[in-house]
């Protein structure tokens, strides 16, 4: 949970937000996912999600859909996905990495057993969509109490009386859903986030990260004007798609795919700190 709150603070100083990325553990296949993995801070990326691959992901469009199945079409479990966390952190001890998935493959692992894993991982932190704060006690509290963040949505559609709920148990972070629907679906409306993220600020001291539907670095820009971070996901999972070979395999320039677009993405969370310092907007 420190190296979260560590990132969030050393941005918050350089005045600029950070660049969450999203991606799929083993996909296209583990070796590849690892690569990914530790050339993803160089290129940018300011803390790192890694998806827990799990056949029903209601949340997720199709991008990340295809890619939960890629990574489960190539032997990717739960187990393999803490040891790829594992071996991220022997490489970079710096970098916050964050677990996001749902709660079945957990449940099924035992969740001791999986706290106590992530934590010896590396693993600062989960994102579990499908447990709502009634269902504190199965994975968050514990959560907390073994030293990694919970970090919660809100949506569009989180009012005010359920806000307090939501906020009640979260740390490290809080995710912002841009859109109402699942990932991929569509680009946020920049105004409506502006509101939305200015009321959560009161009511909570949290970095405030958005996701769902930045894709590029002019989106990226403009979310990282009015946002503490901007979460990217599924246009990293199709640019990994888009650069395997007809049977699906990796090809030589499957890292390159990925971390060409995380380059360009963190060039306009930067532009958007260069603004804020000759304007004076928070970002």
């Amino acid at each position: 949970m420190r190296r979260i709150e560590t990132r969030f603070a050393e941005l918050a100083r350089a005045r600029r937000a950070a660049l969450v990325t999203f991606v799929m553990a083993g996909d296209p296949d583990l070796e590849t996912s690892l690569a990914i993995l530790k050339a993803l801070p160089a290129a940018g990326a300011d803390v790192i999600e890694l998806g827990m691959p799990f056949t029903d992901p209601m949340a997720d469009g199709p991008a990340i859909q295809a890619a939960g199945l890629r990574a489960l079409h190539a032997g990717t479990t739960l187990a393999k996905t803490l040891a790829l966390a594992a071996d991220f952190r022997a490489h970079d001890r710096t970098t916050p990495l964050v677990l996001m998935g749902y709660y079945n493959p957990i449940y099924v692992h035992g969740v001791r057993q999986f706290l106590a894993e992530a934590k010896k991982a590396g693993v600062d932190g989960v994102i579990v969509v499908d447990l709502p704060p009634e269902e504190d006690s199965e994975l968050c509290i514990p959560a907390r109490e073994a030293g990694l963040a919970f970090i919660r949505l809100a949506t569009p559609t989180t009012d005010a009386a359920r806000l307090p709920a939501v906020l009640a148990h979260t740390s490290g972070f809080l995710y912002y859903v841009s859109i109402t629907g699942i990932t991929g679906a569509g680009a946020p409306d920049v105004a409506k986030v502006t509101a939305a993220v200015a009321r959560l600020k009161q009511h909570t001291d949290l970095p405030v990260a958005v996701g769902f539907g930045v894709k590029n670095a002019a989106s990226a820009a403009a979310i990282a004007s009015i946002a503490d971070g901007v979460v990217v996901g599924s246009a990293l999972v199709e640019a990994i798609r888009k650069s395997l070979d007809e049977a699906g395999r990796p090809t030589p320039g499957s890292v390159a795919a990925v971390t060409g677009l995380v380059r360009e993405l963190a060039a306009g969370v930067h532009a958007a700190a260069r603004g804020f310092a000759r304007t004076g907007q928070s970002a």
